[in-house]
C-alpha cells in the first residue's frame, strides 16, 4: 500500500513540476531563439544600410569593392544591370548551386514576401537607392539565408544588387542550444524525479511507522486481551462440573481476569485519547511534595511486603507549586513506582525524590531510581513504546506494557520530560521534568 501510494505521490510530484519546467524551459527557448534571430535580421539590414550609403557616394561599382564586401561579412553578391548579370556573378558557385539558380531563388522569393517572409524592412530612399530585406530558404541549397535587393536609379540606368548572408552558422548555433536544453531538461527531470521519490518517501515515512505502530499495537492488545479471555472461558468451563465449594474459588478468578482485561482496556482507552489529542487534564496549582508523599505511604506497605525499603527525599525549603492535573501526575508516579517495586529483587531499595531547580522559570524534577535488574541500552530507546517490555514475557509481574506509554503521555500533554538512565549502584533512575 505505501509503496504504491509512495510511487503515485512521486509521479504526481515529479509529473506536475517536470511539466511546468519543460512549459517554462521551451517558453524561455522560443523566445531567447526569437530575439537571436531578431538581433541577427538588425544586424544585416543596419549592413545594408551602411552598404547603401556607400553606393550613394560611390560613381561605379568596382569587382575589388564587391570581392572585399563578400569577405568582410562572409556575404554572396550579385549584381544585375539593366537586366543583364554582371560576369561577376559566375565567378562562384557556392552551396551545391550554381550562382543564377540562387540569384532566381532569391528574387523570386522576393516576390513572395507577402505570404512567405517572415521578415522583412523597407530601407530609406537615398537619391534613387532603394533596399528591402527578407529572410528565404532556398530549394535548390536546403540554406537559410537573409536577402536584401538593392535598386540603385541613376539618370537612365536601373541596376540591382542582390546580398545574400547564409544562415547556417545561426541555425547550427540554434540546433546545439536546443540540443543543451534538451540535455538540461532530461537532467533536470532526473534530478527531480530523485528527488521527489526522496522526498515522497520522507513525507510517508512517519505515516509508514505510525502504521505500523498500529497494526503492532491491535496484535499486542489482541494477544493481551487473549490471556485473560481464555482464562475466563476455562474456568466457566470448569466451574460447571464442580461443586459449590470449588465455585467460589473459580468465580474469583474470573473476577480477578475480569478486573485485568478491564484495567487493560482503561489503558487502551487512555491512549486512544491522546491519539485523538483529547487527553484530559485539569490543570491547577499542586503541591508535588504533597502528591510524593501520598504516593510514599500508598506504595510502602507493599514494599515492605515485597521485603523492599522504599524512601522519600523531599526539599527542605518550601517549593513552587505546580500547574498541573495533580491526578495524571499521580498516576505517573504509581505507574514508576509499580515498576521499580516489580522489576527490583527481594531486599534492594526504591527511592523517590522530588527536586525544584530555582533557574529563570522553574522547573520541577521527579526521580524514582531502584537497585532492581536494570535496563538494556537497547531497551531504553522502546521503553515508552506501547506494549513494550524488557522483560518479553507477558504472564508476569502483572504488566501490560502500556503504563510508560501512558507515563510518557502524560508527561508530554504537560510540556514535560521523561527519561530513564543507569542507576551507578544498580538498577534504573526514572527522570520527570516538569516546568
Amino acid at each position: 500500500m505505501f509503496r504504491k501510494a509512495h510511487l503515485f505521490f512521486t509521479m504526481l510530484c515529479g509529473g506536475t513540476t517536470s511539466v511546468i519546467i519543460i512549459i517554462l524551459s521551451l517558453f524561455y527557448l522560443h523566445t531567447t531563439q526569437n530575439n537571436l534571430y531578431a538581433n541577427a535580421f538588425h544586424s544585416f539590414t543596419n549592413d545594408i544600410g551602411t552598404i547603401a550609403v556607400s553606393l550613394e557616394q560611390s560613381a561605379n561599382i568596382s569587382m575589388q569593392w564587391l570581392s572585399g564586401l563578400e569577405a568582410r561579412n562572409e556575404y554572396q553578391i550579385f549584381v544585375i544591370d539593366n537586366g543583364i548579370p554582371f560576369l561577376y556573378n559566375k565567378l562562384h558557385d557556392r552551396d551545391g548551386a550554381d550562382g543564377q539558380t540562387l540569384l532566381a531563388e532569391s528574387l523570386d522569393a522576393q516576390n513572395q514576401t507577402a505570404s512567405g517572409i517572415r521578415m522583412e524592412t523597407e530601407g530609406s530612399s537615398y537619391s534613387g537607392i532603394r533596399h528591402s530585406e527578407y529572410e528565404f530558404r532556398s530549394p535548390s541549397t536546403g540554406q537559410f539565408y537573409f536577402c536584401s535587393l538593392i535598386d540603385i536609379q541613376k539618370d537612365s540606368s536601373a541596376s540591382q544588387i542582390v546580398i545574400l548572408s547564409p544562415l547556417k552558422s545561426l541555425r547550427d548555433s540554434l540546433h546545439k542550444q536546443r540540443l543543451f536544453f534538451l540535455f538540461l531538461n532530461l537532467a533536470a527531470l532526473v534530478a527531480l524525479f530523485t528527488f521527489a521519490w526522496i522526498f515522497t518517501g520522507l513525507v510517508l515515512k512517519p505515516l509508514k511507522e505510525n502504521h505500523e505502530k498500529q497494526t503492532r499495537f491491535i496484535a499486542a492488545a489482541s494477544h493481551e486481551l487473549r490471556t485473560p479471555l481464555a482464562v475466563i472461558l476455562a474456568t466457566n468451563e470448569c466451574c460447571q462440573n464442580a461443586s459449590v465449594s470449588e465455585q467460589a474459588s473459580f468465580f474469583q478468578t474470573i473476577a480477578k481476569e475480569g478486573q485485568r482485561m478491564n484495567s487493560l482496556i482503561d489503558d487502551m482507552l487512555s491512549l486512544t485519547h491522546t491519539d485523538m489529542q483529547r487527553f484530559p487534564l485539569d490543570k491547577k496549582p499542586t503541591e508535588l511534595d504533597t502528591l510524593c508523599l501520598n504516593a510514599y505511604e500508598s506504595f510502602e506497605p507493599l514494599c515492605r511486603k515485597e521485603g523492599l525499603t522504599l524512601s522519600l527525599v523531599l526539599p527542605d525549603a518550601p517549593i513552587e507549586r505546580c500547574i498541573c492535573d495533580p491526578d495524571r501526575i499521580a498516576q505517573v508516579l504509581s505507574v514508576l513506582l509499580h515498576n521499580a517495586i516489580s522489576y527490583t529483587p527481594s531486599g534492594g531499595s526504591v527511592k523517590l525524590a522530588l527536586n525544584y531547580h530555582r533557574d529563570r522559570r522553574g522547573s520541577f524534577e521527579i526521580t524514582v531510581s531502584d537497585t532492581g535488574i536494570g535496563i538494556d541500552d537497547d531497551d531504553k530507546r522502546h521503553i515508552f513504546d506501547r506494549f513494550y517490555r524488557a522483560e518479553k514475557s507477558r504472564s508476569t509481574k502483572g504488566h501490560f506494557g502500556l503504563g510508560l506509554a501512558i507515563a510518557y503521555e502524560i508527561v508530554t500533554s504537560h510540556h514535560g520530560v521523561i527519561s530513564v538512565r543507569d542507576n551507578p549502584a544498580g538498577g534504573s533512575i526514572f527522570t520527570v521534568r516538569l516546568p
